[in-house]
């Protein structure tokens, strides 16, 4: 097993040696192919292959799963779209710009601007003037086919909740440093959250997201903005590169459950 390998992968290899389970690793580990017998399982980047296809793009599409979630009644932090005006006149309307700067006079603190699909913290914008806006819209709109604006709120804590089937397996708040991202990528530690009513209603909250939008599998951000947790956003790939190096018993097994389940229970 090569030591430069993701966690992930390392996981998927562990797990298949110890249930006679073929494995197939391809395009650097982005790519896995199991099989046992008959079964057949994939996994694609951090997604094990649990979550059905609309449950999947639901949550790495933010301006969807925050429609969503405020359908259901779940509180959420608002994610605005913006389709690329490369896409052409017929697809995005001619006054995507005068409606950006709306949101931007309508938060006087700022707004955020980011991807509308997941990118770990990176190319994420805080913007308060409208040269701010313009330079994060054109660099979003340079990677991607469309950004959200959400406005910017004070995030008091930050709590990443992973959950099997509506179980908690691992409740973890993000503790920041410099940076003002609560990102793991951007410097903040995790810390294991014991029983008490702060994780109690975290992994609520969790649990009210995951089945508004029907997903299995997932990690689920939620934040504490004026005394009040709301969820963030919803991660159908659960990545855990950095809590595996301080916890790497907890997500392997976090990492079996999912795959028993992927290949029945107990993987027999």
């Amino acid at each position: 097993m090569a030591s430069s390998e993701r966690i992930f992968v390392q996981a998927i290899r562990r797990y298949c040696a110890g249930h006679g389970i073929a494995v197939d690793v391809r395009a650097g580990g982005w790519l896995i192919a199991m099989h046992r017998g008959e079964a057949r399982r994939f996994a694609f980047g951090y997604d094990i292959g649990l979550n059905s296809a609309i449950a999947h793009r639901l949550a790495n599409d933010k301006s969807a799963a925050a429609e969503l979630l405020a359908l259901a009644g779940v509180p959420c932090i608002p994610h605005r779209l913006f389709l690329n005006p490369k896409l052409g006149s017929n697809v995005v309307d001619a006054t995507w710009r005068e409606a950006m700067l709306d949101l931007l006079r309508d938060n006087p603190q700022g707004v955020v601007v980011k991807p509308n699909e997941g990118t770990s913290g990176r190319s994420v914008f805080k913007v308060t003037t409208e040269a701010e806006l313009d330079h994060a819209a054109g660099e979003v709109f340079s990677m991607s086919t469309g950004l959200v604006i959400s406005p910017y709120v004070v995030i008091e804590d930050e709590v990443r909740v992973v959950l099997l089937e509506d179980a908690p397996r691992i409740v973890y708040s993000k503790q920041r440093g410099a940076d003002w991202r609560h990102n793991l990528d951007a410097g903040a530690k995790p810390v294991l959250l014991q029983d008490g009513e702060t994780r109690a209603a975290c992994v609520k909250l969790a649990i009210d997201a995951a089945r508004a939008i029907g997903i299995v599998f997932a990690s689920i951000d939620v934040v504490r903005v004026n005394g009040c947790w709301r969820v963030l956003e919803i991660n159908s790939g659960v990545m855990m590169e950095a809590l595996a190096k301080l916890h790497p018993e907890l997500v392997r097994a976090t990492y079996d459950a999912a795959l028993d389940r992927v290949f029945g229970e107990g993987g027999k």
